[in-house]
């Protein structure tokens, strides 16, 4: 009888304990929202002070830096971004040759921004891994060539943020791209596996724990 008493009072002690987490949860992504909402509309004002302004028909240039700041900050159960959200601008003589321009800077920077993720998770599961000097020199070389291609191999990314201005007889964009941390990651894993199974014979055992992020 004490035993279910204790198994009853645990019970309800869950069932109490959720609504609370729930509602924590809930107050932290408000604040969070209140907060990009008011950093948004300063950095919108700061924008258009430049001489920045929104396309005719997208969402007014507060909100689209609000949703973008959101998502910076928004991460998952594990403690990881779920995007990757990075900047550019750039310069051309129309609209066209300047967005192309931005997004191909914007790229370069995600891809930097994805390396330095993936160099930093590797090198903090290689501390308690035995490798010897082939395949410490082979995973240094994969990473090198990871970090030359991964741009090339990126997927399709997410528009977040655009506007313009007129310099001159050019035009200035300057806009935010997001990508999935996950499709990151994943890529990452399969582009450095590959180049390692084809440079050195390192145990599988010992690539799954290396790369495991």
């Amino acid at each position: 009888m004490k035993t279910l008493f204790s198994t009853l009072a645990f019970a309800l002690a869950v069932l109490i304990a959720v609504p609370t987490f729930a509602q924590s949860d809930k107050k932290i992504k408000k604040e969070i929202s209140k907060k990009a909402m008011k950093d948004a509309r300063k950095q919108a004002k700061a924008l258009k002070k430049e001489g920045f302004s929104v396309a005719p028909g997208q969402l007014p240039m507060d909100k689209q830096i609000e949703s973008t700041m959101i998502k910076r900050s928004k991460m998952d159960d594990k403690g990881n971004y779920v995007w990757f959200v990075v900047d550019a601008r750039a310069v051309g003589e129309t609209h066209t040759a300047a967005k192309m321009q931005a997004n191909e800077v914007a790229k370069i920077n995600l891809a930097g921004a994805i390396s330095t993720e993936v160099k930093g998770r590797i090198k903090t599961n290689i501390a308690n891994q035995q490798l010897d000097a082939t395949e410490a020199e082979s995973l240094t070389q994969s990473i090198a060539t990871f970090q030359s291609v991964v741009g090339a191999k990126i997927g399709r990314t997410t528009t977040l943020f655009e506007a313009d201005r007129t310099i001159g007889k050019n035009i200035e964009v300057y806009n935010t791209i997001g990508y999935s941390y996950n499709d990151a990651m994943n890529l990452a894993k399969d582009l450095i596996r590959k180049d390692l199974k084809e440079k050195t014979k390192i145990q599988e055992e010992k690539l799954d724990k290396i790369l495991d992020f």
